[in-house]
């Protein structure tokens, strides 16, 4: 029989893979997206493009 706690532990388990999933799956387009940002200036751009 399972208690409460150890369903608990069973869904945040769940939870966690999937997210670690996603992260993975999602990491070389997020990487892209970094790469061309710092190529157009990041945060100083302001200047540049109004």
């Amino acid at each position: 029989m399972t208690t409460g706690r150890q369903v608990l532990i069973a869904q945040a388990c769940l939870v966690g893979g999937l997210a670690l999933a996603l992260i993975v799956k999602e990491l070389p387009g997020m990487m892209r997206e970094v790469r061309i940002y710092r190529m157009t200036g990041g945060l100083r751009a302001n200047r540049r493009y109004p």
